[in-house]
């Protein structure tokens, strides 16, 4: 239960459509964006979702959603800037800005108040040198999302900052339960101008190995990412680039079927996750993560990890390989069967009974 990719096999209504293109010849470059159809069907795909239009031309369509931070991070950081970003979050913020030259500053996530941004420690945070803000909802490893009332809060304090532009990763957008509604930081004109979208299709489609996204750039900067795109790899795979279009175009039952199939282990291991000697869990709002608190153990994320596998023969992931503030918790994945989550949740629950933590 460590790995962070959908257990679901992409569907064969997109596997056929990448099978068509090559037997079409469609195996030449494309532009650095992507190709149009693709780009128009994202923007179609963000109207129908987020209510926002947006012009082909800010799309920019890349070989994974890491790029699109890559690219962020490259353009707005560097020697003397500050970059904050979610902490515990995904391992790849700290280790681009480092890369960047930029001074990494982690905003602290906190079970006791569910994951979500502390608004006031952010903006203590924010000073002359803070070039990029990043944001992750749904968020990993912890599956935390954002409300409306909450996104408009950080909203007025980025007003406050104009400098400050704000990657927000949004790769678990579809991803959601309880009835939730995705807020996007696309959905606030008055930021239009700042604000680089992260997406596709890696979550949603069960598309990890595939490697396609995309970015959403002010229109700016859309043509400097499409110019690091040429500089770098030419273009996104082509026939992938038309596997991607069929996916927002064709049906999306696949997707419903494996989200309520999701929903369901969530519940389960939220549950049983509960039952354990010194595991303290909060419901997941989105993604497929739980990040269970394990302090009340005694032992260390990454004692915990090696227990996990070793001793009990359950894979998950030290909260500390997503950063400092992650000690003290353990992450786990319920991309699996539920027949295998109920037979590790039974297996670490007898261990903590009849061996115990400290043995």
């Amino acid at each position: 239960m460590g790995i962070g990719q959908p257990d679901f096999k992409t569907p064969d209504h997109i596997v056929n459509a990448e099978v068509l293109a090559l037997k079409n010849g469609e195996h030449g470059y494309t532009q650095g964006k992507g190709i149009l159809k693709l780009r128009e069907a994202v923007a179609q795909d963000i109207f129908n979702r987020r209510k926002v239009t947006i012009n082909p031309e800010e799309i920019v369509i890349v070989p994974g959603g890491k790029v699109t931070m890559w690219h962020a991070i490259l353009m707005f950081g560097g020697k003397g800037k500050e970059i904050i970003y979610p902490n515990p979050g995904f391992p790849i913020y700290e280790s681009v800005i480092n890369y960047s030259g930029s001074k990494p500053v982690p905003i602290k996530l906190d079970i006791s108040n569910n994951f979500k941004l502390n608004f006031e420690a952010l903006e203590k945070l924010i000073n002359q040198q803070t070039s990029l803000l990043i944001i992750n909802f749904p968020s990993n490893p912890t599956g935390g999302i954002i409300s409306r009332k909450e996104m408009d809060e950080l909203v007025f304090i980025l007003e406050k900052y104009p400098n400050v532009k704000v990657l927000s990763d949004e790769i678990y957008s579809r991803i959601l339960y309880d009835k939730a509604q995705f807020i996007s930081l696309l959905e606030y004109p008055q930021l239009k101008d700042r604000v680089i979208i992260l997406d596709g299709w890696s979550k949603t489609y069960a598309m990890t190995g595939w490697r396609i996204g995309y970015g959403v750039w002010p229109k700016e900067y859309a043509s400097i990412a499409e110019q690091l795109n040429i500089n770098s790899f030419s273009c996104t795979n082509t026939i992938t680039q038309y596997a991607a279009l069929e996916a927002l175009q064709g049906s999306q039952s696949s997707v419903d079927l494996m989200i309520d199939e999701f929903d369901k282990r969530r519940k389960i291991m939220v549950d049983q996750l509960n039952l354990i000697k010194g595991f303290e869990c909060r419901s997941s709002g989105g993604a497929f993560y739980l990040f269970p608190s394990i302090k009340k153990t005694g032992l260390l994320s990454k004692d915990m990890e090696n227990i996990l596998l070793n001793k009990i023969g359950v894979a998950a992931v030290s909260g500390t390989s997503f950063g400092k503030y992650g000690e003290g918790y353990i992450r786990f994945s319920y991309a699996n069967s539920e027949e295998n989550i109920r037979l590790a949740l039974k297996k670490i629950k007898n261990y903590s009974e009849q061996v115990g933590w400290n043995a």
